[in-house]
């Protein structure tokens, strides 16, 4: 996470692609999920965002972010596999408690698009710097507002684990126990709150004041300070994107 991004600096062709390319594709592979609700297909498309991620080279990147979704993949099994409303073939059971089957093919759909969407998301971030992507929608006619919001939210998660692993290092340091067991790692997550949630404060005003100098609420013609990158590939990459989505609604309407 260098300059506060979750972006990774690395020499391949998903690095190349221009990001409203990438952008589009994240809308894509997760829209398809939904309009298709077949296993096959989600899985394959699944299957092609793992091949994106590794040939960007940041497939190993993006298991944390998916062991992070494991509660909720997790609970999304429990509550279908026990409570689908249209349960009625009972595949096995688990101390007594029955699992059905239609119930488990449901979850097993909906954790193919969680992830799917998880990875899909992972490509854009892991391989598109934020100032590149917020520079190319702005270009495209979104208000400087609106791309200043974006590139907050792309920004504000890994600075604000930065600070964290800085405070827990400094609270080591004067002799706080930070590892052990579960009990031992919320205590000593909790006086971590207070310092972060300041410190996110005090950026926040410092950032605030740093646009005002910088003329952000400016209403003169704006002009950018590095040039458009050319990106290979972005046209053709767009149309197929386009094409695909076509080809997918029009199967799920007449087949």
């Amino acid at each position: 996470m260098k300059n506060g991004t979750f972006y990774l600096e690395k020499d391949s062709i998903v690095h190349d692609v221009d990001p409203l390319s990438k952008l589009l594709f994240v809308f894509v592979s997760v829209g398809v999920t939904y309009i298709v609700s077949d296993h096959s297909f989600v899985l394959g498309v699944f299957a092609f965002t793992l091949l994106l991620l590794l040939l960007g080279k940041v497939l190993r990147y993006i298991l944390p972010i998916i062991g992070l979704s494991i509660v909720l993949i997790f609970s999304i099994i429990i509550v279908q596999g026990f409570f689908h409303p249209d349960r009625s073939t009972l595949w096995f059971t688990i101390v007594s408690v029955p699992i059905y089957k239609e119930g488990f093919s449901y979850a097993l759909l909906l954790t193919l698009r969680v992830l799917n969407m998880v990875c899909a998301f992972g490509v854009l971030i892991l391989t598109t710097k934020p100032d590149d992507l917020v520079q190319s929608l702005i270009r495209k006619g979104m208000s400087p507002k609106i791309g200043y919001v974006l590139l907050s939210v792309l920004q504000i998660l890994p600075q604000m684990l930065a600070v964290t692993g800085k405070i827990t290092d400094a609270q080591r340091s004067r002799g706080m126990e930070t590892e052990g067991g579960l009990i031992t790692r919320v205590k000593s997550f909790i006086p971590l709150l207070t310092p972060v949630v300041l410190n996110s404060i005090n950026d926040t005003r410092d950032r605030s004041i740093a646009l005002e100098i910088r003329g952000f609420n400016s209403t003169s013609e704006r002009t950018f300070l590095h040039e458009t990158n050319h990106f290979k590939y972005g046209f053709v990459i767009k149309i197929l994107l386009a094409a695909s989505l076509a080809a997918v609604i029009t199967w799920r309407i007449f087949l």
